[in-house]
């Protein structure tokens, strides 16, 4: 994964004609640290895992990326994706550096408590590397709201009253309106921009979503809301289809109940990973890295991908859907509305004042638009890709 993130990179930087010295320098992590964290089951037996925090870069502010708790985080995960956190804060041009980090652990094998031990030894562990103007984490795949309580918790035992360490927290704790989906907002904002390119709006299409969590479920309801046809989704349970556009609303009260898309009513049951490949103008994967390959992108029938989940196309993928035309607005610049609302957060704490609903919705729209006008204008000037441009 570190390796496609850097070719990407690398593209970018051949075009620029940096040299091979400020090439090492912009890729070389700033600090990486890994620590074993070692607590108890509810049953007595001890459980071990590891924790990474990897911290790219720094030139541009305090760094910043999410926490990841699943099976697959390693070193390697946690160096691809906080160099995408760097490009991605400087896409949209917020005061950030990248990180990011987790642990190996499965969520879904542990109790509460359990993750909650897992967690505050984590924090217990990494407390001298992360703070609110060093290096702040926020939610990933598998943690939440109440996770980054957790943290702010466990970091003020040490440090006083510091809800700037983590951002992704419940409204209650010093969390901001708008934070839970403003990833999924970000999303649309993006498709919006360019389907406004050639006179069309949300309503004119048809949508995949291969991933029903946080940013799916979010991205599926804000673009249904706008008209868009919402024609597959997935999750780890399977996926579904309609062809005349499921009913998120019912969906999502569906989800809310059974946990899963798996057995919804209102569609057909389809494969999982056939959710890529469906029929549709638009796929916005919104899942785990590498769904796209080159194993399957020769298959995808949309015009254009939004990429919501962090590096969902391998760079041999990327290639294919080059190619064949289809538009790729690429990870740092379409999923980056929640880091935007993320700094709009931090922001909050650090001026112990909150933003209005409206207003961080307003910023964050802002902030999105721009930031695509910039990188389309620089690909239309160039003659390059979405993706290279915005690297």
């Amino acid at each position: 994964m570190l390796e496609a993130t850097n070719l990407f990179f690398n593209r970018a930087a051949d075009h620029l004609e940096l040299p091979e010295d400020l090439r090492t320098i912009l890729l070389t992590p700033r600090r990486v640290v890994r620590v074993e964290i070692v607590t108890e089951s509810d049953d007595g037996r001890l459980l071990h895992h590891l924790g990474f925090r990897v911290q790219h870069n720094s030139v541009r502010g305090p760094m910043k990326g999410g926490l990841r708790f699943h099976p697959s985080m390693d070193e390697d995960h946690a160096a691809s994706l906080a160099s995408l956190m760097t490009w991605k804060t400087a896409v949209v041009d917020i005061p950030y550096g990248g990180a990011k980090g987790g642990s190996n652990c499965d969520p879904s094998k542990l109790s509460n408590r359990e993750l909650y031990r897992i967690t505050t030894r984590f924090v217990e562990l990494m407390k001298e590397v992360v703070g609110p103007t060093v290096d702040i984490p926020a939610p990933d795949v598998n943690t939440n709201a109440q996770v980054m309580g957790w943290i702010m918790d466990e970091y003020t035992k040490y440090y006083g009253f510091s809800p700037g360490v983590v951002t992704g927290k419940p409204l209650d704790l010093f969390g901001s309106l708008g934070r839970e989906e403003a990833t999924g907002r970000g999303v649309m904002y993006a498709l919006q921009e360019y389907l406004q390119a050639d006179g069309r709006s949300l309503s004119d299409v048809s949508v995949s979503i291969q991933g029903f969590g946080n940013v799916g479920s979010n991205a599926a309801r804000l673009i249904a809301e706008q008209g868009g046809r919402i024609v597959a989704t997935s999750d780890i349970s399977g996926g579904i289809a309609n062809e005349q556009g499921i009913d998120i609303p019912a969906l999502l009260e569906w989800t809310a109940e059974h946990g899963v898309v798996a057995g919804f009513p209102g569609a057909e049951p389809i494969d999982g990973a056939d959710v890529l490949t469906f029929k549709a103008d638009v796929l916005i994967p919104a899942a785990l890295e590498d769904a796209l390959t080159a194993d399957n992108a020769a298959e995808v029938q949309a015009e254009v991908v939004v990429e919501a989940a962090n590096a969902p196309t391998t760079p041999d993928a990327h290639d294919i859907l080059h190619r064949r035309g289809i538009t790729v607005i690429p990870d740092i610049l379409a999923n980056a509305g929640g880091v935007t609302v993320s700094y709009f957060e931090w922001s909050q704490n650090i001026q112990q004042f909150r933003w209005e609903l409206d207003r961080v919705n307003q910023e964050l729209e802002r902030v999105m638009r721009r930031a695509y006008g910039s990188v389309a204008d620089l690909a239309r000037d160039t003659g390059l890709d979405l993706r290279t441009a915005a690297f």
